[in-house]
Formats: structure tokens, C-alpha cells, sequence
């Protein structure tokens, strides 16, 4: 949530969104925009290896019968953090102090400010994997309990929504996206993690404690 605020207050300054005062290609004109526009990849660093370790947890919890389907998740998310990391860091790592040294050769294609540039890109990659990995860890939380089917149908639901969009994204707009698919996938996988990640909490927290009352029973 505290990533998902500061990525709100870095309201884009170019592309579709942009109304007023707008920075135009090249985009060199950036740099007073630090540290401001740049708080919440670092916060998304952490919500990303936050992320694969949650996604590990659930393959550990997993019945042994659905571990195919959180081996897949798994899978997926590995790739997602590895791309998004990459993503992130890059940015936040080389973009600020190659404008201080006006090492500017390349960075219209990098840096977050171009709509269509390798920044967007990677996050639209990144993230429609990080759906591909709800759609595979819905499957493991299979009792039919409330909770783990509100879990189930949550992650499943993220994957059939951040589709639509794309889909829905494409046939209208073509190669013309801009950032409007990056910032509907990543304010679908950031609430499920959020909703998720206090739903599976209390599952494992019940699963812990039968496992507690177990080890105790004679």
C-alpha cells in the first residue's frame, strides 16, 4: 500500500495523461525530478523480492497434488522479479546521474518519461507475467473454505482482468499504448497483493496452529 501511495504522487509529466507543462522527447530536461518520480522504485524493489518470497511461501504450503501448479507460479514469478528488477534498477541506477554528467546518448529509450519507450515496456512484461503466476497459485488454495476461495478467485480473476485489458488496449490503440496498460496491470497486481497477501496470511496462520495442536496432541 505505502508503495502503491508513492507511485500515485508520480503523476506522469509526459505522454496521454500529461495536460499541462508536459517534458517532450528527448526528455533530458528530468533530472529536477528527483529524487521525486524515482521514491517508489525503490519501494517497488522491495515489494518485488517481497513478492517471490510470498510466492515461495505459497509453493511450500502447497498440497502436494497442486505443486505442479505452484512450481508454474513460481516459475513465472521469478521471471517477473528478474525483468522487473532489472527494470527498476537500471532506472533509478543510471538514468539520474547520466543527466548530472549529460551522458545523454540513449536515454530517450530508456527512461520511465518516454510512454513508449524499453522502461514501459519491460514493466508491461513484467507484470502481465506476474499474472500469469496468479492464474497458476490460484490453483493451490483448493479447500472450500471462504477464505481460500476468495483467494482462488481473486488471483484468477487479476489474470482474466489484466488480459482483457491488454487485449481491450491493443485492438484500440495498437503500438500506440503509452503507459495506459502499465498502469492498469500494475494497480490490479498490486491490490490482489495487497488483498491477497492479508488473505493468505490468516490461512497460514491456521495452518500453523494445527500444525502447533498437532505436535502437541499425544
Amino acid at each position: 500500500m505505502i508503495t502503491f501511495g508513492f507511485a500515485i504522487t508520480a503523476v506522469p509529466i509526459s505522454g496521454v495523461f500529461c495536460k499541462v507543462n508536459c517534458i517532450e522527447y528527448p526528455y533530458l530536461n528530468t533530472l529536477s525530478q528527483f529524487p521525486g518520480d524515482y521514491i517508489w522504485m525503490y519501494l517497488a524493489v522491495f515489494m518485488i523480492l517481497t513478492y517471490l518470497v510470498y510466492t515461495v511461501s505459497i509453493h511450500s504450503f502447497a498440497a502436494i497434488h497442486v505443486k505442479i501448479y505452484s512450481r508454474i507460479g513460481l516459475t513465472f514469478a521469478i521471471i517477473s522479479a528478474v525483468v522487473l528488477l532489472s527494470c527498476h534498477f537500471i532506472q533509478f541506477a543510471v538514468i539520474p546521474v547520466s543527466l548530472v554528467n549529460k551522458e545523454t546518448d540513449g536515454i530517450a529509450l530508456i527512461t520511465q518519461y518516454n510512454p513508449h519507450g524499453i522502461f514501459i515496456a519491460m514493466e508491461e512484461l513484467g507484470y502481465l507475467l506476474m499474472s500469469f503466476s496468479f492464474l497458476f497459485i490460484g490453483f493451490v488454495f483448493i479447500e472450500k473454505n471462504s477464505i481460500q476461495k476468495s483467494i482462488r478467485r481473486i488471483f484468477i480473476a487479476a489474470f482474466i482482468l489484466s488480459i482483457i485489458s491488454f487485449s481491450w488496449i491493443l485492438i484500440k490503440y495498437g503500438i500506440m499504448r503509452d503507459y495506459r496498460f502499465e498502469i492498469i496491470v500494475i494497480s490490479i497486481n498490486w491490490m490482489v497483493l495487497v488483498i491477497n497477501g492479508i488473505l493468505t496470511g490468516i490461512v497460514f496462520k491456521k495452518a500453523l496452529n494445527r500444525q502447533i495442536n498437532d505436535q502437541a496432541t499425544p
